[in-house]
């Protein structure tokens, strides 16, 4: 008898994955998932920026950085939140929200579409 937990991933968001979506839009593979998963998320983040810098010269004005730091965050959290979870009233639980917020934030964020988007 095996005591391993089994999760029923019955429920509106069961389907949702960030790592198979981006697999499916071959911007991901196995080996690509397992190197990112060494680095912490404050390396990612600062990579990322780099990557992004590299083609200004570093120069990336005009960009207000620091005040779009906490909706990146959000947004991020908000898609992993539907992806780890079977329903919205999980997700809301999960992030620690009231369904007012989190009905407001759904539409502001919308990760419902970004999973649902079909590939072009």
């Amino acid at each position: 008898m095996s005591w391993k937990r089994k999760r029923n991933r019955n429920g509106r968001n069961a389907h949702y994955s960030i790592a198979k979506k981006l697999r499916r839009e071959s911007r991901s593979n196995e080996e690509f998932e397992i190197m990112l998963s060494g680095l912490t998320l404050e390396e990612v983040i600062a990579l990322k920026l780099e990557m992004a810098a590299k083609p200004v010269n570093g120069r990336l004005y005009g960009l207000s950085l620091w005040s779009s730091l906490p909706d990146i965050a959000r947004d991020a959290a908000f898609k992993f939140a539907y992806s780890a979870t079977r329903s919205h009233k999980e997700a809301m639980r999960f992030l620690g929200m009231t369904p007012l917020y989190f009905n407001k934030l759904r539409w502001k964020y919308d990760p419902v579409s970004y999973f649902t988007e079909n590939d072009n």
